[in-house]
């Protein structure tokens, strides 16, 4: 998961229903005397620090498949969803492959986007992916996607900030809202980069306070409960206090720079931005960067599950080939390129005893955090869940709402979009 999740909610939701027929795969579905060929559509959804790593990772498949071509595309995070939705819906322009969000996956499928990768190549038998990323794969009994990257939220800290403050690294938002008054007198510099424009980004505040946003096991609304108030006051106070600044736009770019020009201490994030955040003025001494959990709130300590899979669209021209090309991007060879060039958590558990991955720092701390992430509703409609409250985060924080009345608000939204859940 990354970067303004809830530009992609709730965007093309009135697509078409998708056929198996047409698309734009870009080539005739050919596997002749057992040689592949034709052209495969890459879109890539990875960001600027990545995407000329899963570029070059990409083109090794055309080495190890002459007769293959594949067409790498990247195209914006925010842009993605919609992008596939709408071209999926109207049977042109699909990628034969694509690079989905894992909260993308059971919408894709649930609107017949996407194709079964169960009993085909893409997937392996022998189990080695970790369960924990496998699980949002999968929609009403059948895999629709293979996973790639697996991840979860930090709090990236400025070692040297901390320090001449006389702080340590927070364990709660209280903690961290007692500690930014020395960092600010000390420092200058504002303790915390809150994410104000992304919902993902609320979520640790949610659970800190034991809530959740919906109980798919009891088909229950959750976020309305006394947690949700805890969590939209807890944001709101922060930025009040002045602990934390916040933005309504452009808070992936706004966070990142804030965090390495030095003008804050801390920022709640994940590791899609550790190379970005290295390529900062604050640290040119990489050691600089500190990673610790996200702090806790009054109940408990969590962050969401994210991460990223590979899917193939139904319509898809050259299956075969496509099938070839996940199973290849999944693969753990491939996996260990990608931890070695980006600091990415594989999903493949044969991958973490290799000495590059084991070894690297990055992975030891993320790792644990990952296999304490809190795994989020993998249905339909889990995608758009975000955009409500988003909305309301932007009213508590601007003083238009209440945390009662968006708390309220959101879980009004809820039980509208999920029609059988009180």
């Amino acid at each position: 998961m990354r970067r303004g999740i809830a530009a992609t909610a709730l965007i093309a939701g009135l697509a078409l229903t998708a056929t198996a027929c047409g698309g734009d795969g870009g080539g005739s579905d050919q596997k002749s005397g057992g040689k592949l060929s034709g052209t495969v559509t890459f879109w890539d959804t990875s960001n600027d620090a990545e995407k000329a790593t899963y570029k070059k990772l990409a083109e090794g498949f055309e080495r190890a498949h002459p007769g293959v071509d594949v067409k790498y595309v990247n195209v914006p995070f925010g842009e993605a969803n919609a992008k596939f939705k709408n071209a999926a819906g109207g049977n042109s322009g699909a990628p034969d492959v694509m690079r989905t969000e894992v909260a993308w996956v059971a919408d894709f499928a649930n609107l017949g986007y996407l194709a079964p990768l169960d009993n085909t190549p893409a997937l392996d038998k022998n189990e080695d992916y970790l369960e924990q990323a496998a699980g949002s794969t999968r929609f009403k009994g059948k895999t629709y996607a293979a996973p790639q990257v697996i991840d979860t939220l930090g709090l990236f800290y400025n070692k040297k900030l901390l320090k001449e403050a006389g702080v340590g690294v927070p364990k709660t938002f209280d903690e961290l809202k007692t500690a930014a008054k020395k960092i600010k007198s000390k420092t200058g510099a504002t303790a915390l980069y809150l994410r104000g424009d992304d919902p993902y980004w609320f979520l640790p505040y949610l659970y800190g306070e034991g809530g959740d946003m919906v109980d798919t096991k009891t088909r229950n609304v959750a976020i309305d409960d006394q947690a949700g108030v805890r969590a939209f006051k807890t944001i709101k106070d922060l930025v009040d206090s002045k602990a934390a600044v916040t933005d309504a736009t452009d808070g992936q770019e706004n966070q990142l720079k804030a965090l390495k020009d030095g003008n804050v201490a801390m920022a709640v994030d994940g590791p899609w931005d550790i190379e970005g955040a290295l390529a900062g003025k604050e640290f040119k001494d990489r050691g600089n960067l500190g990673v610790a959990p996200v702090p806790g709130g009054s109940k408990a300590q969590g962050s969401p599950q994210g991460g990223w899979n590979l899917s193939v669209y139904a319509g898809s021209k050259n299956l075969d080939a496509s099938y070839e090309f996940v199973k290849y991007m999944s693969s753990a060879k491939v996996q260990q390129q990608t931890t070695e060039k980006l600091s990415l958590l594989p999903t493949r558990k044969s991958v973490y005893d290799v000495p590059s991955v084991k070894d690297n720092t990055m992975v030891k701390f993320f790792r644990p955090a990952v296999e304490k992430a809190v795994e989020r509703p993998w249905i339909a409609e889990g995608n758009s869940l975000f955009e409500p409250i988003k909305v309301q985060m932007n009213k508590v924080l601007t003083g238009a709402a209440t945390p009662e009345q968006a708390a309220k608000n959101t879980g009004d939204a809820y039980r509208k979009l999920l029609k059988d859940y009180k």
